[in-house]
């Protein structure tokens, strides 16, 4: 349908071949949206489920996206330094001009309990979930303001649905990017930027085994797993123009996963 010809869109955290970044890539290339995007696989390469062995995937993602016909760079970032928000968006302003589209999907996670948690991991938690998220934002929008309009996509876990007890430190820094969601985005409304986050519910991005999605299974009632695509479609919505009277909102799109 070619909704976003003309749009440059920023997406953050797209270092895996089967994840939620890259299928978001994908999707905005396809209906001709420039973009660009970070990575930092030395995350991804720490986690034990990690399954991807590529070392060039970038270069092969940045292929893929420009032979969509539209323009397509990225940079390995990591989003916890202070100053990344700032880096990123001048290396977007070079290399393909000003952004209308940032979707924060980059995020942390790692499972601690009442008895693991502790300052080092929190802050972890803390530094790219809530930090880097929020001055993105808001460095997104101030480097917009009085240029045109914006759509902020941010992604959450569900964690305003039921707990998620062993998940502590990850499930209090989602919280708090769904109460920033809700409270910048009418800040922003007046500038035409509208701010939404998305729950995409468990999706089988390569870290599930095969007990997990047995175990998952039950609990979807359409009778299948979630897949990055199903984030991707929602996530153009919030793109595009036909949006834009929706902000503020923290949409569940998880199939009515229920735990």
């Amino acid at each position: 349908m070619n909704r976003l010809i003309n749009k440059i869109a920023i997406v953050t955290g797209s270092s895996r071949v089967k994840g939620i970044g890259t299928e978001i890539c994908r999707a905005l290339a396809k209906e001709g949206a420039d973009v660009f995007f970070t990575h930092w696989s030395k995350y991804d390469r720490s986690m034990n489920y990690f399954i991807d062995d590529d070392s060039e995937w970038s270069q092969h993602l940045m292929k893929e996206i420009r032979g969509f016909g539209v323009r397509c760079e990225s940079m390995q970032l990591d989003l916890s330094q202070k100053d990344a928000p700032q880096k990123l968006l001048a290396e977007v302003q070079n290399k393909l001009g000003s952004p209308s589209i940032l979707v924060n999907n980059a995020t942390h996670s790692v499972d601690v309990d009442f008895r693991s948690i502790n300052a080092e991991n929190l802050d972890a938690h803390y530094n790219v979930n809530v930090r880097g998220t929020c001055l993105l934002t808001v460095e997104f929008a101030r480097q917009i303001e009085g240029k045109h309009g914006g759509r902020i996509i941010n992604m959450v876990s569900g964690q305003d649905k039921s707990p998620e007890p062993g998940n502590l430190a990850y499930v209090t820094t989602k919280g708090a990017v769904s109460t920033f969601t809700k409270s910048v985005a009418l800040e922003l409304a007046p500038l035409h930027i509208t701010v939404n986050a998305v729950d995409p519910g468990p999706t089988d991005t390569g870290w599930m085994n095969s007990d997990l999605k047995e175990h998952l299974l039950p609990k979807f009632p359409m009778g299948r797993i979630g897949e990055p695509k199903d984030a991707a479609k929602l996530i153009i919505f919030l793109a595009s123009d036909e949006s834009e009277w929706i902000t503020g909102q923290i949409i569940h799109s998880d199939g009515g996963f229920f735990d």
